[in-house]
């Protein structure tokens, strides 16, 4: 009999035993978890943290002695708007493929043609143009004031085609037109095939002749006028509207800035032909061959220097 007791209470204090046993292990286990989860949300709170990217600055402007931008743009050219003297040109007789800044002069044909509040009717071969697409349709119908500020605001190609179209019967007789107003604005080193700056075998021109035609287009009030839009509004036939946002961020970065047209393609790289004016003061800044964000960067900084450059001082880069 005491040997069955004194079994009973060694099962029991065994089973006590293992129980506390099981318990202590719990409690000593439980903070490392705590610590383990811990860790991993810190770790996710900082993969989390790193993922969010504040924008970088927009680079700053380097100088030249005498105040004179720097700049690694392939090529620029900086005039006065109203004597056409230059003030500063870099590789400015360089041929380059001008891209969209070409639809400067596109625009400045049609509007010296007139009037631009006749209608056109927009057929199939208008629609032909990619990428930038306003996405005419054919059959409808804009007037060609409408279609030239939605060219200079947001530079859609079948906009270009449409005018050009429109203007001389075909794309390839406006571009001999394109080409006459050139010459006749000083132009001699550019040929023009098309009226939008898409890439075409043997089209090209220049910082200098791009500035010759800026100018020509600058003195044109209508253009001047459309330039200058930081935004519009372009109604389509159907009844639909949709806002246009000038390609030109100098625009918003420069109260004195007043135009004028930008371009990109793959072979010309970024380019912008912009302007500004102060009282007694108009001036055209043409670039070319160069990357954004530094295109709205150095083009700023031109139209600030040649603007408040006192005494006047002209630069040349070889």
């Amino acid at each position: 009999m005491e040997s069955v007791r004194r079994s009973r209470f060694l099962g029991h204090w065994r089973l006590w035993t293992a129980l506390l046993c099981c318990l202590c292990t719990t409690a000593v286990a439980a903070p490392t978890k705590k610590k383990k989860s811990s860790s991993k949300s810190s770790s996710a709170k900082k993969s989390q943290t790193a993922r969010v990217k504040r924008p970088a600055p927009p680079p700053e402007p380097e100088f030249l002695p005498g105040g004179i931008p720097a700049t690694r743009a392939a090529a620029v050219m900086v005039i006065d708007a109203r004597t056409g003297e230059v003030l500063y040109e870099k590789n400015a007789d360089e041929r380059r493929a001008p891209a969209s800044t070409q639809k400067l002069l596109t625009a400045l044909v049609v509007a010296e043609g007139g009037y631009l509040d006749q209608p056109i009717t927009i057929l199939p071969s208008d629609t032909y143009a990619e990428p930038t697409k306003l996405n005419l349709k054919a059959g409808d119908s804009y007037r060609r004031i409408d279609l030239l500020r939605a060219l200079l605001v947001k530079s859609p190609n079948d906009v270009a085609r449409a005018l050009a179209r429109d203007r001389a019967g075909s794309v390839e007789a406006f571009a001999v037109a394109m080409n006459n107003r050139a010459r006749a604005a000083g132009a001699n080193n550019s040929f023009f095939i098309n009226p939008n700056g898409l890439p075409a075998p043997g089209q090209y021109s220049s910082a200098r002749d791009l500035a010759m035609i800026a100018r020509a287009a600058y003195a044109n009030l209508t253009i001047r006028s459309i330039v200058s839009l930081p935004s519009m509004v372009f109604r389509y036939a159907d009844g639909r509207t949709r806002e246009l946002e000038n390609t030109n961020k100098v625009l918003k970065r420069l109260p004195y800035c007043n135009g004028m047209k930008t371009g990109y393609t793959d072979a010309a790289g970024s380019c912008l032909i912009s302007s500004a004016s102060r009282p007694g003061r108009d001036v055209i800044v043409v670039v070319l061959g160069h990357t954004k964000p530094r295109i709205w960067t150095d083009s700023a900084a031109f139209l600030t220097w040649a603007l408040t450059r006192d005494p006047p001082l002209a630069g040349r880069v070889p």
